[in-house]
């Protein structure tokens, strides 16, 4: 997770890959191959031999790895009890071939106790610093790992992520991925059904001024959890036709205040749906706050809901991208000034 913590029709080209034959890791993905070299966040990482027993933290990273078809060489994984909806995702069946470690954060304890010989994980979405659960510390282990390219530190703080646009990183892991385990084929369709999806919404989106202005809502009340320019609901409201009124913040997750979002006046909410406060009460909450009593998108209720898989980076993305589309389309429609 990236912290403590739909029903809907996914794109076509997923739907007709539940049929489809996975591409098995070719004659080089063992372990007598050679060493495989990759960029992960703007370093290089060699990996003397294809992990076999695989751990991930999380819904995205985990279903990266199942849309690769890579479920025989996971050893588990961890994450909350709420994936989100797995009505119609081609790779559901993962999830009952693969071990679930632990449904809180995923610890030394739990990848030493699968035998796991690889990580993937991100900053955020399992390693942190505080916990002393880090790529430094697996390695002290002798435990290789890969960071989620979303959650790559950029320099601007200690804390601070995202060092490409959020499409961008979802294509470059798998990407690396498909290198590292040698089902590069696997990957590169995969990539081209995605663009090939996203870029048919973006066909249709509003352009110009007609583009809605998007808010992200994650949680919190005192102060919002949202989204900056890297993190994954950027593209998926860009693509979809809409402007994240966050787009000026180089991060991926972040807080910023109410005075903010009030002055930016957002046509359209979306809810991120997770954890312990359900999105019915995040609406609730949102259209009954009063410093947000005047803005747009409060004063005409217009608020969506996308699941957490749906925002964090993950093969769900381009299916949120034409969901909200749709959405967008329809307010741009029914908007007096359209």
């Amino acid at each position: 997770m990236r912290k403590p913590v739909v029903t809907a029709l996914l794109l076509s080209v997923l739907a007709a890959g539940c049929g489809a034959q996975v591409e098995k890791p070719s004659a080089k993905a063992s372990s007598s191959s050679p060493a495989v070299t990759l960029t992960n966040c703007g370093q290089r990482v060699t990996y003397d031999r294809v992990p076999e027993r695989v751990v991930t933290n999380d819904v995205g990273i985990t279903e990266l790895m199942f849309a690769l078809g890579l479920e025989d060489r996971m050893a588990g994984f961890a994450m909350p009890d709420d994936k989100g909806d797995l009505t119609g995702v081609p790779w559901k069946d993962g999830y009952d071939k693969v071990k679930w470690l632990s449904k809180q954060q995923l610890t030394k304890e739990n990848v030493l106790d699968a035998r796991g010989d690889w990580v993937f994980a991100g900053w955020n979405y399992g390693f942190r610093d505080d916990n002393g659960f880090t790529p430094d510390a697996l390695k002290k282990l002798g435990i290789p790992s890969y960071i989620l390219t979303e959650s790559c530190r950029n320099g601007r703080t200690k804390t601070s992520r995202g060092i490409m646009p959020p499409l961008d990183a979802l294509y470059t892991d798998l990407t690396n991925l498909g290198k590292l385990f040698g089902v590069e084929q696997r990957a590169a369709t995969l990539i081209a059904d995605f663009k090939k999806q996203v870029a048919a919404v973006a066909a249709k989106a509003p352009t110009g001024s007609a583009r809605p202005k998007v808010f992200l809502y994650d949680s919190g009340q005192d102060a919002p959890f949202t989204s900056g320019r890297y993190a994954a609901p950027e593209e998926v409201i860009s693509k979809a036709g809409g402007v994240n009124v966050m787009h000026d913040l180089d991060d991926s997750w972040t807080t910023v205040g109410w005075e903010t979002v009030v002055e930016r006046d957002p046509d359209v909410i979306v809810i991120c749906n997770y954890g312990d406060v359900s999105a019915e009460q995040k609406r609730r909450f949102l259209l009954s706050y009063g410093p947000l009593k005047n803005v747009s998108a409060v004063k005409h209720k217009r608020v969506f809901v996308l699941d957490y898989v749906d925002l964090v980076e993950s093969p769900r993305n381009p299916s949120a991208i034409a969901r909200l589309g749709a959405y967008l389309r329809s307010v741009v429609e029914t908007s007096p000034t359209s």
